[in-house]
């Protein structure tokens, strides 16, 4: 407990960031207002597609994204609800309610905060790029199917799979046509895509939702259906959500949750840092942040928060310099939610479900998909097989699908590199016609690269089909690594040739290699032959010995080898 709290502290914030909040204020509010008109709708879009409503999403946009920015290890991290998440709290929503998506956030906040007093941070760049590539496709296109819904003006169906649901809302739209919806949603996904590519610098999605909030007043469009009365301000905190029975059937979600919440936290820090020159998030203090946002977040009927990257992107390219700008971005949303709850509430769902899908839109990078396709065939599969499984299973499980094949590919090109090839015997001071007589019964093999699970058995088949030799001299210098399997291999290796009348001879094992093949007695077993060797010229002269004893050779004076380089002895 007391190294735990030890950790925390390290953890917290330190002077300097206030320090940095000082440089440039005006330049930080300025970025800070420009990411809250950008995130007024995301929240509230995101907010109604978790299930838990527009004020939910308003709620995490500014409890989280204030103790994220204060707490977090990133100084330009904008948090709030995201759509990664978004889609993981979908079917906790339909099937424990929103109870239940509160408290999965509480505990996956619990947990986050675990990951930093563990230090996982650090494991984030572990995560190979076509898995981050096809995790975002996969999200992308979670996003777009789960706002058709509402872009077409229909109940959103019970299904639980995003694209079942995407079809059944097709097969209801074609039975009852809402074209005023449609019209909305394509309108305000139109302004946004060709807004940024005209003015990149002017928040178009809010321009686009006031608009098309506008029309639908002025017209009295009935079919455009608004997203409803929201509380004048934010609910006390409570924990009236929780159900202490019910813990143990949400922890899995809650998993996952925390999971993905920390996933796409330090990878959205992680893309601030590439945007910028000189700053570095620390992963286990935005871990805290996270975590400590997600904990509070559910007090005040907020749904679990990430940091979100196409905010974070903006509040990089708004000039923003510290922390004060996601403060100032989570104050702008508290001041609207106060004062301007009754405007917003007039927004119509369709609006939201426009922006929502130019986002989607937005999120795929054609041009990075392009190049991983093209650098390798390994990359390709891991991208198309990590978007597939974020469609048709869960974002959790489709991270863990693709680190695992893409773990197998690594490991399947790593064992292609061991290499077990014979060598000549140096002929050192034995006369041609005694190395000739020595050629013929003793037989070296070199074994360069890893000697592990993932190619042992191919040295294993390669050298017990040996034949026609009294000696085998492995020289194992150049083995890079070697794990349990690899040492017991070899041990079967030793015992296998042992048996058919063979000898093992073995040179320049490292010392870090020794403790492994002592684990599995394979140490024991060369010693107790007395066959291994530090150098290759000893263990050739070994051999020789055994070969006279064995009466194959007359017993001949030989000199010792001179050895000229480290190469030759090993």
């Amino acid at each position: 407990m007391t190294t735990a709290l030890a950790r925390i502290t390290e953890l917290l914030p330190h002077r300097d960031d206030l320090a940095q909040m000082r440089r440039d204020p005006r330049r930080d509010l300025l970025a800070g207002l420009t990411v809250a008109v950008v995130a007024l709708p995301l929240a509230l879009g995101f907010g109604v597609s978790s299930g838990l409503g527009a004020a939910a999403g308003l709620a995490t946009a500014v409890v989280a994204g204030a103790l994220a920015a204060v707490f977090g290890g990133s100084n330009l991290q904008v948090s709030g609800p995201t759509g990664a998440m978004t889609v993981v709290l979908v079917p906790i929503a339909a099937k424990y309610g929103p109870t239940g998506v509160l408290t999965v956030g509480l505990l996956a906040g619990l947990m986050i905060v675990a990951l930093a007093v563990a230090r996982a941070g650090k494991y984030m760049q572990y995560v190979p790029a076509p898995v981050v590539e096809g995790f975002t496709l996969g999200i992308a296109c979670v996003i777009g199917l789960q706002q058709v819904p509402n872009a077409l003006g229909v109940a959103k169906p019970e299904a639980e799979n995003t694209v079942v649901a995407a079809g059944q809302a097709l097969a209801e739209f074609a039975r009852h046509p809402n074209w005023t919806a449609i019209g909305l949603a394509v309108a305000v996904a139109v302004v946004m895509l060709s807004g940024a590519r005209w003015r990149p610098t002017v928040p178009f999605s809010i321009l686009a939702v006031i608009a098309a909030t506008v029309v639908a007043q002025v017209a009295d469009l009935d079919a455009a259906k608004p997203i409803g009365a929201l509380p004048p301000g934010l609910p006390a905190p409570s924990l009236a959500f929780l159900d202490l029975g019910a813990l143990s059937s949400l922890l899995p979600s809650a998993v996952a949750v925390a999971a993905l919440g920390a996933l796409e936290s330090l990878l959205s820090a992680s893309v601030a840092d590439g945007m910028t020159v000189g700053q570095k998030h620390d992963p286990d203090r935005e871990l805290l942040g996270q975590g400590l946002a997600n904990i509070a977040a559910p007090l005040f009927g907020g749904v679990p928060a990430t940091g979100a990257i196409a905010r974070t992107a903006v509040n990089v390219r708004s000039g923003a310099g510290s922390r004060l700008a996601a403060l100032t971005h989570a104050a702008i949303l508290a001041l609207i939610v106060f004062a301007a709850a009754p405007l917003v509430s007039k927004i119509p769902l369709a609006a939201l479900a426009g922006v929502l899908l130019a986002t989607a839109i937005r999120m795929v990078e054609v041009g990075s998909l392009k190049a991983m396709a093209r650098a390798t065939r390994s990359d390709a599969v891991i991208l198309v097989l990590t978007a597939m499984a974020t469609l048709a299973l869960d974002l959790v499980y489709a991270v863990i699908i693709g680190l695992v094949v893409a773990g197998a590919l690594a490991l399947r090109a790593v064992a292609k590199q061991a290499r077990f090839d014979q060598v000549p015997l140096d002929r050192g001071d034995h006369s041609v016609e005694e190395h000739a007589l020595l050629a013929e019964h003793i037989v070296a093999y070199r074994i360069d690269g890893p000697l592990f699970f993932a190619a042992a058995h191919r040295f294993l088949l390669e050298l017990t089909e040996v034949a026609d030799v009294r000696v085998v001299i492995l020289r194992m210098s150049r083995v890079s690594t070697m794990d349990a399997t690899g040492a017991l291999v070899l041990k079967d290796v030793v015992e296998k040739l042992n048996r058919r009348g063979i000898a093992v001879m073995t040179s320049g094992i490292r010392p870090g290699q020794r403790r492994v093949l002592d684990s599995v007695g394979a140490l024991g077993l060369l010693r107790l032959e007395g066959r291994e060797y530090a150098t290759t010229p000893e263990a050739i002269k070994a051999a020789r010995d055994h070969l006279e004893v064995a009466g194959i050779l007359p017993t001949v004076s030989v000199q010792k080898n001179h050895v000229t380089s480290e190469e030759t002895v090993r």
